[in-house]
């Protein structure tokens, strides 16, 4: 059985210090990486001091992993020894439900099985995510990524990434569709980016006007302050389609009146309340609000393949592993433009 370094969580109050992770023994079907880079994802922190009610300790945190395959089973065809991959939010699900016939594990009707801080299918095995050095992951769950520059910046397309592709996709973003996007963090950079290169007119929703040059270089067409009443104003009923990327208590109704006839609303942040819904909005205009939850793995593969020919890559901050508590500070105040992403070597 593989012994990897790692660096983990042991309660949800306590720092993340070196962990020593045993991972199962490659199956058949399985595939080793070495991890080379590992996103930080917000939801890492949620999970970690427990936000959500469902941890379990020791954690090893990390579900945007790209990495270099060292080894594969004797029934692996879809990747070879020496070529780069990911691993994104899930390591496996049932393979058989509707959904994952359709290609969409993430809504597994058994559950998908998720990188890490979850059990794996034979109900007893925990599993442990891209914050170390080696993963052992079953080829259905692997995605393969263009061996080119710049593979930290790839790393938080493997949920940041997907988490705004799939929604977009599905709601038939391209060429003369007006977009919404309200946030620009961690997902909502990736999705203006994303937004510009299907063809959108993009305008970003933002608190204030601090982060309104990085998203006109990202390719934002208008930049709206949320906060100032008289700019929501004038983009009533303007929209086809909007991105919520905002984790925080915010204002539905204004994003609303935003929106054109059979405009759609959908929320990919996660506020730890419950948001007000107001009613009226929605009754006239035949607005819909929705949400979004990653993507499945054929999609996600489309999303990397996607995001290489337009050589789009997260804003990210490459950091060693031994800042990751400061990293998560950090987070907390909002301060990073735009993701964290850990170098694995220096895990040692």
């Amino acid at each position: 059985m593989p012994i990897t370094s790692a660096y983990a969580a042991f309660d949800n109050h306590s720092a993340l210090r070196p962990f020593e992770v045993t991972r199962r023994d490659p199956r058949a079907e399985d595939v080793t990486l070495e991890i080379l880079y590992c996103g930080i994802c917000h939801s890492d922190l949620h999970q970690v001091r427990n936000e959500w009610g469902n941890s379990s300790y020791p954690m090893v945190p990390g579900h945007e992993i790209v990495g270099r395959v060292v080894a594969v089973g004797a029934g692996v065809t879809k990747v070879k020894p020496g070529q780069i991959a990911g691993v994104g939010c899930m390591v496996d699900s049932c393979c058989r439900c509707g959904p994952c016939e359709r290609g969409l594990e993430q809504y597994c009707e058994q559950g998908n099985t998720q990188t890490y801080n979850h059990v794996e299918r034979d109900g007893k095995t925990p599993t442990y995510g891209g914050y170390s050095r080696l993963i052992v992951v079953d080829q259905r769950f692997v995605l393969t990524v263009a061996d080119q520059g710049a593979l930290e910046a790839v790393a938080p397309l493997l949920c940041a990434g997907i988490t705004t592709y799939s929604p977009l996709r599905h709601w038939n973003v391209g060429k003369g569709s007006r977009v919404g996007v309200v946030g620009l963090g961690g997902l909502g950079h990736m999705a203006v980016k994303i937004a510009v290169a299907m063809g959108a007119e993009v305008t970003l929703f933002s608190s204030s006007e601090r982060k309104s040059a990085d998203a006109k270089r990202m390719g934002a067409h208008e930049v709206v302050v949320s906060s100032d009443a008289k700019q929501m104003k004038a983009t009533r009923g303007r929209l086809d389609f909007i991105l919520d990327t905002v984790s925080a208590d915010h204002d539905l109704k204004p994003l609303l009146l935003a929106l054109r006839l059979d405009g759609a609303l959908v929320l990919v942040g996660a506020p730890e309340k419950p948001l007000s819904l107001p009613v009226f909005p929605l009754l006239m205009n035949r607005r819909s609000i929705a949400g979004s939850g990653i993507g499945g793995i054929p999609e996600t593969q489309e999303m990397l393949d996607f995001c290489a020919k337009h050589r789009i890559g997260a804003d990210i901050e490459v950091i060693p592993v031994q800042k990751v508590n400061e990293a998560y500070e950090r987070l907390t105040r909002g301060d990073v433009r735009y993701r964290f992403v850990i170098d694995n070597s220096t895990l040692g």
